[in-house]
C-alpha cells in the first residue's frame, strides 16, 4: 500500500503540474480574447489541480503516519516514537512536505475563488485565475523537480545505479517543533501568507483590464482581511512558543523568520486603514495598489528567506538548491507589478485633495506612513546581512538593540495615532470639537501617568505606552458610549444598544475592537520594562528568592520514554509566606537527535508570569541550575490576541449595507470579457 500511493503522490503532482500549466495558458487567453469557454476550461482545471494536490498531501500524510522511510522526506522528519499528531505535523515540519503543504492550500484558496467569483467577476476572473495559476505552477514546479516529497532514498554505488534503502527509524522532528502550537501555528501562518495571493490577482487582473472601479477594491478587501487575520493570529502563536519553548524568557527576538511574517502583516494592515481613503473619498489608489503588490511579494520574500537557508534562524530550513528559483520568481513577479502599475497610473490618480492635516484623512495618512516606515526599518535590519557579506564579504549581523532602538518610539507614535483617528472629523476638524473630544481622554492619560509616576514607575517607554494605552481605551469606550447613549434616547437598554451598535455598523466597531486588542498589546509590551531576573544553583531543600515570590525545590526526578528521557525538578512556590502551586521546569533529550530542549514552567497571572527555567546539573553536578524571571504583563499580550481574533471576525460579518448591496441584481453579467 506504501509503495502503491508514494506512486499516487508522485502520478498526481506531476499531472496537477500539467493542468496547472494549462490553466495558466487557457485563462491568460481567455482574458485577452474574451473566449468565454476557455475561460470555463482554466477555471476547471484549476478545480482540478485542487483535487490532485489534495490527493498528494493525503499520500504524504500516509507516509508520515505509517512511518514509510523508504522516502527520504518521512525518514529526516519523523520516527516511530513520535505521537501521531506530530507525525501530522510532519507535514510541515521539512522543506519539501511544507512546499507541497503552501501549494495545497493556494490550490484551496484558488478553488475557493473560482467558485465564489466566477460569475460575480466574469471581466477580473480569467485573469485572476491565470495568475493564481502561475503561482501555483511555480510551487509545483519546485515540488515536482527540485523538492520533492516523495524522493526514494538511495545508497550510491560505483558505476551503478542508486539502490532502494530504508533505514530501521527516522530521525524525528526537530525537537523545538515537538509542542502543541506548532502541530497549529505553521498551517494558519501559511493561510495568512497564502492568503494574500488573490488580492495581488485581483490587483493585476484589475490593472490588466483597466476595470480599476469600485467592484475590485470592495472584492479585494475582504480577501485581504481573511489573511491579515490568520497572519496575526499565526505570528501571536509563534511569540507563543518562542515563550514557552525556546526557554530565553522572551516572545519576540526580531530573528529574521519573525520579521518576514512581521513584514507583510503591517503592509496589509496599512492598505486596510488607507482603502477606507479610497472607498470614500477616492483617493490613494495607487497607494493602496502598491500595498497590495508589496504585501504579495513581500510573502514571497519572506518564503525565500526561510527556505533557502540564506539566513541564520532556529525557524529556518537548512540551506538548499531553491533559493535561485525562488529569488527569479520573486523577481519576475516584481518586474511584472511594477510594470502594469507604472503604466496604468493615468487610470489611479486621486479624485480628491487632502483638506486640511486636521482630519481624519490625514490621521490615515500619517498611520499609513508609520506603517511603512516601521516595514521598512524590519526589512533594513532582516536584509542587511545578507547585503554586508555579498559586498564585504563579511556577514553583519544586526540585532534586538536595533530593531529596538528604531521602533520602540514609531510604535509608540502608532498607539498615539490608533487613539487620534477616531476623534477627527472627516474632511477637516474644528478647534471646537477637538476640544470637546479631547478632554476627557487626554485628562484620563495624564491622570493615569500621574499616578504611574506616583507608584515610582521611572521607565520611560514603558510609562509612555501605559499612558498612551490609557489614552486610547478611553477614546474607544467613549466612542461606543457615544454611540449607544445616542440608541438609548429610542428606549433601548444601554447592552442592547451597544449590540445593535456593533452589528449596525461591523466594520467601524469591528476595527475599535481591533484597536482594543492593540492596547492590550501594548500593555504586554510595556512590562518587558519591569523584567526581573535571578538565578541560581540549587539542591532539594534550597530557596530562591525572586521579587515578592520564593521557590523551595523539592526533588528532581527522572523519566523515559520512547521519543525522549528527561529530568523534573519539583519546586513550590511561595508568595509572601503563602504557598501557591507546584510547578515542574524539565530538562529533555530527544534519543533520536540526541537535542536537548527545556520545558518552561509557569505561574500565570494577569499581573505577571513567574517563568522558570531548569537548566540542568552544574559543571561538577552537585546541585542544578534554576533560572527564575518575573514577567510583568504577559498575559495581556494573549488576551490581546484573543480580542485580535473577535474584531476581525466581526469586521468581517457584512453589515446592514453590505447585505443590501448583496440582494441587488448582478448586472455584470450582461458584460462582455474586456480585451486588452
Amino acid at each position: 500500500m506504501q509503495v502503491f500511493l508514494t506512486d499516487v503522490g508522485q502520478f498526481t503532482m506531476l499531472l496537477a503540474f500539467g493542468l496547472s500549466c494549462y490553466a495558466l495558458v487557457a485563462s491568460l487567453l481567455a482574458g485577452k480574447f474574451g473566449h468565454r469557454r476557455l475561460a470555463a476550461t482554466g477555471e476547471r482545471a484549476a478545480v482540478a489541480v485542487t483535487v490532485l494536490v489534495t490527493v498528494a498531501v493525503m499520500s504524504l500524510w500516509y507516509q508520515l503516519v505509517t512511518s514509510n522511510f523508504q522516502l527520504q522526506y518521512v525518514a529526516s522528519s519523523s520516527n516511530q516514537a513520535m505521537p501521531w499528531y506530530y507525525k501530522v505535523g510532519a507535514l510541515w515540519g521539512g522543506q519539501e512536505g511544507s512546499l507541497l503543504f503552501w501549494c495545497w492550500i493556494l490550490t484551496l484558496f484558488s478553488m475557493v475563488t473560482v467558485l465564489v467569483h466566477r460569475k460575480r467577476n466574469p471581466v477580473l476572473m480569467p485573469w485572476v485565475v491565470g495568475v493564481v495559476a502561475m503561482v501555483t505552477t511555480f510551487f509545483l514546479l519546485v515540488n515536482n523537480f527540485v523538492a520533492n516529497p516523495f524522493d526514494a532514498i538511495g545508497v550510491s554505488q560505483a558505476g551503478q545505479a542508486p539502490v532502494p534503502w530504508t533505514p530501521p527509524d527516522g530521525q524525528g522532528l526537530n525537537p523545538l517543533l515537538q509542542y502543541w502550537a506548532m502541530v497549529i501555528h505553521p498551517p494558519i501562518l501559511y493561510v495568512g501568507y497564502v492568503g494574500f495571493t488573490i488580492p495581488f490577482a485581483f490587483a493585476i487582473a484589475a490593472l490588466i483590464t483597466r476595470e480599476l472601479d469600485e467592484d475590485w477594491i470592495r472584492t479585494t478587501r475582504r480577501w485581504m482581511m481573511v489573511p491579515w487575520l490568520f497572519l496575526g493570529t499565526g505570528i501571536l502563536l509563534g511569540a507563543m512558543w518562542a515563550y514557552v519553548v525556546l526557554g530565553w524568557g522572551g516572545y519576540w527576538g526580531w530573528d529574521p523568520v519573525e520579521n518576514a511574517s512581521l513584514m507583510p502583516w503591517l503592509t496589509g494592515t496599512a492598505f486596510l486603514h488607507s482603502v477606507i481613503m479610497q472607498e470614500r473619498k477616492g483617493m490613494m489608489k495607487v497607494w493602496n495598489m502598491v500595498l497590495i503588490l508589496a504585501t504579495f511579494l513581500l510573502c514571497i520574500l519572506g518564503t525565500f528567506l526561510t527556505r533557502s537557508g540564506i539566513v541564520s534562524s532556529v525557524h529556518s530550513f537548512a540551506q538548499s538548491p531553491i533559493g535561485p528559483y525562488f529569488s527569479s520568481f520573486l523577481i519576475l513577479m516584481t518586474a511584472l507589478s511594477l510594470y502594469f502599475l507604472f503604466t496604468r497610473l493615468e487610470e489611479l490618480k486621486s479624485e480628491n485633495r487632502l483638506d486640511s492635516v486636521v482630519s481624519r484623512e490625514s490621521s490615515f495618512l500619517f498611520n499609513n506612513l508609520v506603517l511603512l516606515a516601521t516595514t521598512f526599518a524590519v526589512l533594513w535590519g532582516t536584509i542587511f546581512p545578507i547585503l554586508s557579506e555579498w559586498v564585504t564579504n563579511e556577514k553583519r549581523t544586526v540585532g534586538a538593540p536595533f530593531f529596538n532602538q528604531v521602533n520602540i518610539p514609531i510604535g509608540l507614535f502608532l498607539l498615539f495615532l490608533t487613539g487620534v483617528g477616531p476623534l477627527l472629523a472627516w474632511r477637516k476638524t474644528s478647534l471646537r470639537s477637538l476640544r470637546k473630544n479631547f478632554t476627557i481622554p487626554l485628562a484620563a492619560g495624564l491622570g493615569a501617568g500621574a499616578v504611574f509616576v506616583a507608584f515610582g514607575m521611572r521607565h520611560f517607554y514603558a510609562t509612555v505606552c501605559l499612558v498612551l494605552c490609557v489614552f486610547v481605551l478611553v477614546t474607544i469606550l467613549a466612542e461606543f458610549h457615544r454611540g449607544a447613549r445616542a440608541r438609548r434616547r429610542q428606549g433601548q437598554a444601554y447592552w442592547q444598544s451597544l449590540w445593535i451598535l456593533t452589528f449596525r455598523n461591523t466594520r467601524r466597531h469591528g476595527g475599535y475592537i481591533v484597536h482594543v486588542a492593540m492596547v492590550f498589546l501594548f500593555v504586554g509590551f510595556a512590562g518587558a520594562g519591569f523584567d526581573q531576573e535571578q538565578q541560581q544553583a540549587m539542591v532539594p531543600g534550597d530557596k530562591l528568592e525572586i521579587g515578592s515570590y520564593t521557590l523551595e525545590m523539592k526533588e528532581v526526578e527522572n523519566a523515559d520514554n520512547p521519543n525522549y528521557s528527561s529530568a523534573l525538578a519539583r519546586l513550590q512556590v511561595w508568595k509572601e509566606g503563602r504557598a501557591l502551586s507546584e510547578i515542574k521546569p524539565e530538562q529533555r533529550l530527544y534519543k533520536t537527535s540526541k537535542q536537548p530542549t527545556s520545558e518552561v514552567a509557569l505561574h500565570r497571572t494577569l499581573k505577571e508570569d513567574l517563568y522558570v527555567v531548569f537548566a540542568g546539573p552544574d559543571q561538577d553536578g552537585s546541585s542544578f541550575i534554576i533560572q527564575a524571571y518575573i514577567k510583568p504583563l504577559v498575559a495581556w499580550i494573549w488576551i490581546g490576541g484573543a480580542v485580535f481574533i473577535l474584531g476581525t471576525v466581526i469586521c468581517l460579518i457584512p453589515n446592514q449595507h453590505e447585505r443590501a448591496a448583496q440582494k441587488v441584481p448582478l448586472k455584470v453579467e450582461a458584460r462582455s470579457y474586456a480585451k486588452v
